[in-house]
C-alpha cells in the first residue's frame, strides 16, 4: 500500500504531516558539506517514508487527517491574523489616548487664549477711558501751550519760570504715559488675538484628526471582532475535523484487525500445505523470482516505519512498484494460487505458493490490483499474466504492493528478485 512517483503523493490531502511528522524527528546539525548531504539524504528518506506510510490508511482516513491538518494551519493562520489585529486595535487605542490629551491641552489653550482676550479687550478700553478723560480734563483748562507760555510770560523770575516748565513737563509726561498704556495694551491685544486664531485652528486640526482617526478606531475593532470569529469558526472546525479522524482512525484499526486475522487464516494453511511438500530449490535466493510487473519500477522499499497518522511502529511488509494503471502482473514463480479476495485495506490480493527454497516455504503476494485472470487452486508459470495493475484497497494511485512469505513471515522481496 504506497504511492508511485513522487508527483502522484502529492496529491494525497495529508502528505504536509507526514513531513511535519518526519522533520519533526530530524536535526541537521552543521558540518561539513558531505556531511550536510547525507544529512539531508537522510531527512529526505524520513519525509518519503512518511509519505508512503500514509498509503496505509484509508482513503476517508486520509480525508478526515486532510481536514484536520488544514484546520490546524488555518487555525495558525488566524490566530495570527487576530493577534495582529489586536495590537494594531491597542495601537489605535494608544493613539486615540494621545489625540485626546493632546485635543484637552489644546481646548485649555483655547480657553485660556478666549479669556486673555477678554480681559486685554477690557484693557483697552480702561486706557481708551483713560486718555479720554485726561484730554477732556487738560482741554477743559484751555489749550496747554497757550497756558504754558502764559505762565512763562508771567513769571517774576527765574525760579517761577522753572516751577512752571517743570510743571508744564509733568503734565505733558502724563498725556505721554497715558498714551504709551493704551499703545501697549493695544499692541497686547494684537498678540493675544493672534493667540487666539492659533489655538482654535490647533482645535480645528486635533478635532479633524480625531474625527479621522475615529474611522480607524472603528475599522480595527471590526478587525479585531472578525478576527475573533474566525478563530471561534477555526476552532469549532479543527474539533469537528479531529473528531471525525478519530472516528476513521478507529474505523481503520478495526479493518487492520480483520485483516490480520484473515492473513493468519491463510498463513495456517500455506504452513499445511508446506509441510506436505519435500523437496524444493535449493541455491542462490537471488533471482528466483521474476519481476512482478512489466515494465514497472521500485518506489518504495521494504522495512520498518512509524506511521504519520496511526503512529504506531509498524513493518512495510512488502516492495512498491509503479508504472502506470493496467501494466500486467507477471507470476513471480512457478507455482499454485492459494487464495484470492478482496480487502478494504489492500484491496484485490491473490496469493501464489511457488514451493520451497533452501527449506524454507515460500508464497508471493499482489496487492491493488484492478483484476486477477487466475482462479484459486489454478497452477501458473513463471512469467505469466495473472493480472493488471490497479489502485483497489487502501491506494491513491495505481501499484503492486509485493509481498514475500518465508514460511508465512513477510521478508525484503529484493532477496529474492
Amino acid at each position: 500500500m504506497r504511492p508511485f512517483p513522487r508527483t502522484a503523493r502529492r496529491r494525497v490531502a495529508a502528505a504536509g504531516v507526514a513531513v511535519t511528522l518526519a522533520l519533526g524527528v530530524v536535526a541537521i546539525p552543521l558540518a561539513h558539506a558531505d556531511d550536510l548531504h547525507d544529512q539531508q539524504k537522510k531527512v529526505q528518506k524520513r519525509i518519503d517514508d512518511a509519505d508512503h506510510a500514509l498509503e496505509d490508511s484509508s482513503a476517508r482516513l486520509r480525508r478526515a487527517y486532510g481536514a484536520l491538518a488544514d484546520a490546524r494551519a488555518r487555525l495558525a493562520d488566524a490566530k495570527s491574523r487576530l493577534e495582529t489585529a489586536r495590537v494594531k486595535r491597542d495601537q489605535a487605542r494608544e493613539r486615540d489616548r494621545r489625540m485626546q490629551e493632546q485635543l484637552e491641552v489644546a481646548q485649555a489653550r483655547l480657553e485660556q487664549a478666549e479669556s486673555d482676550l477678554t480681559r486685554g479687550k477690557a484693557d483697552v478700553e480702561e486706557q481708551r477711558g483713560a486718555v479720554t478723560d485726561m484730554i477732556t480734563e487738560i482741554y477743559q483748562e484751555g489749550d496747554p501751550q497757550l497756558q504754558a507760555f502764559s505762565s512763562m510770560l508771567q513769571a517774576r523770575d527765574a525760579a517761577d519760570l522753572t516751577w512752571t516748565q517743570e510743571g508744564q513737563s509733568v503734565m505733558v509726561g502724563r498725556e505721554t504715559q497715558a498714551y504709551d498704556k493704551l499703545r501697549a495694551a493695544e499692541v497686547l491685544l494684537e498678540v493675544r488675538q493672534d493667540q487666539l486664531a492659533r489655538a482654535e485652528a490647533d482645535v480645528a486640526e486635533r478635532r479633524k484628526e480625531a474625527a479621522e482617526h475615529l474611522v480607524v478606531m472603528r475599522e480595527v475593532t471590526v478587525e479585531a471582532r472578525d478576527a475573533r470569529a474566525e478563530v471561534r469558526t477555526v476552532v469549532n472546525e479543527r474539533r469537528t475535523a479531529k473528531a471525525a479522524a478519530a472516528r476513521a482512525k478507529a474505523r481503520d484499526m478495526a479493518a487492520l484487525r480483520r485483516l490480520k486475522a484473515q492473513e493468519q487464516a491463510i498463513r495456517e494453511k500455506i504452513a499445511r500445505a508446506a509441510a506436505q511438500s519435500t523437496g524444493g530449490y535449493r541455491g542462490a535466493a537471488g533471482g528466483f523470482l521474476g519481476w512482478p510487473v512489466q515494465g514497472g519500477y521500485v518506489t518504495s522499499p521494504f522495512g520498518y516505519r512509524t506511521h504519520p497518522i496511526y503512529g504506531y511502529y509498524g513493518l512495510h511488509n512488502g516492495t512498491d512498484f509503479g508504472g502506470g494503471c493496467g501494466l500486467p502482473l507477471q507470476a513471480a514463480g512457478s507455482g499454485k494460487v492459494v487464495a484470492k479476495y478482496f480487502s478494504s485495506v489492500y484491496g484485490n490480493r491473490l496469493f501464489v505458493y511457488v514451493g520451497r527454497v533452501n527449506g524454507k516455504s515460500l508464497t508471493v503476494v499482489y496487492n491493488h490490483a484492478a483484476a486477477y485472470n487466475v482462479s484459486i487452486g489454478q497452477q501458473v508459470s513463471r512469467g505469466q499474466v495473472i493480472g493488471s495493475v490497479g489502485d483497489s484497497g487502501w491506494s491513491t494511485a495505481c501499484h503492486l504492493h509485493f509481498t514475500v512469505l518465508e514460511n508465512g513471515r513477510p521478508v525484503n522481496p529484493m532477496n529474492y528478485l
